[in-house]
């Protein structure tokens, strides 16, 4: 396993994650789904849901944890917007519409880190420092962690030299991923690529389709238009109090779909960021405000 490090002041989350068994008989799983989370949409959460029923009706785990580990912002994505926002929106996403997801800065706050090492850090925080988790006996149990994605990942993983051999082995082979399958996409030949590592390998078909994706979100703040309902309410209420992902000369009352007076705006602003003030007095994840502050202090 890679040498990890960790950020300044940095804590594991584990708030959320049970540490007891319901059924003694099950292996313990936790969930993570790496991304830019650039915004986070309600798809992101719901892939969380739809892994949850896929888990319980068609395998041996019980899901005691979910992770979501936004990239770093050395990971020089288009679009990818500075790293306390993203982690700030993904805690108000998980703490205002779930009672069991957890949001991992580590990964954000630190140089870029292969999603391999990843999670192999979810591995050493989970089964290493804290134990694993028990069962109704008692006993402590390994929890197996494994990687949540769209079919977008696979799709990229298939294609011959945008992922090395070893670390489609570790992600794969010791880990395992579920794959959300996106609306129009054709996972079947992706698959048989991988057939090495199909045993580890789980389709989740979309019962109800959902296109969302971050990039739409952004194109249509771009453009003015509303992103009500298709990001949790306080996601857009952060965007639109902090002016993020608009361009110059659109109102930041864009993400409601409302176009205020001046004075109106500003009245609205100062509202969303006493409101944002109080959840972030909130969070459990301190380091994500220290680690923010740092980056105002430098100006980045």
């Amino acid at each position: 396993m890679t040498a990890l490090t960790d950020p300044p002041n940095y804590h594991f989350p584990s708030d959320r994650l049970a540490r007891t068994l319901r059924n003694p008989a099950k292996q313990p799983l936790v969930l993570v789904a790496c991304g830019s989370f650039s915004p986070v949409t309600y798809l992101h959460l719901r892939m969380f849901e739809m892994a949850v029923d896929y888990v319980r009706q068609n395998t041996e785990f019980e899901i005691v944890g979910g992770y979501l580990s936004p990239v770093s912002d050395q990971y020089k994505k288009p679009g990818l917007l500075n790293a306390c926002h993203r982690v700030n929106m993904c805690e108000l996403a998980a703490e205002q519409t779930s009672s069991w997801l957890m949001v991992d800065p580590w990964e954000a706050f630190q140089s870029y880190q292969r999603t391999a090492v990843v999670l192999d850090h979810f591995d050493y925080e989970i089964n290493e420092r804290l134990g694993g988790v028990a069962g109704a006996d008692g006993e402590r149990k390994q929890v197996r962690v494994m990687l949540l994605a769209g079919s977008d990942l696979i799709a990229t993983m298939s294609e011959p030299g945008v992922w090395s051999d070893a670390d489609l082995d570790h992600i794969l082979g010791r880990y395992g991923v579920l794959i959300i399958e996106r609306a129009g996409s054709d996972m079947d030949q992706a698959i048989d690529s991988l057939s090495r590592w199909r045993h580890n390998i789980h389709l989740i078909h979309q019962l109800i389709q959902n296109d969302v994706s971050s990039t739409k979100v952004r194109l249509f703040l771009r453009r003015g238009l509303s992103v009500r309902y298709l990001l949790p309410a306080p996601v857009v209420d952060y965007i639109e109090q902090h002016g993020l992902y608009v361009d110059e000369g659109t109102s930041a009352g864009a993400a409601s779909g409302r176009s205020l007076p001046r004075k109106r705006r500003r009245k609205a602003r100062n509202a969303m960021r006493a409101r944002a003030g109080m959840a972030q007095e909130k969070s459990t994840h301190s380091v994500v405000m220290r680690a923010c502050g740092a980056q105002a202090a430098v100006g980045t």
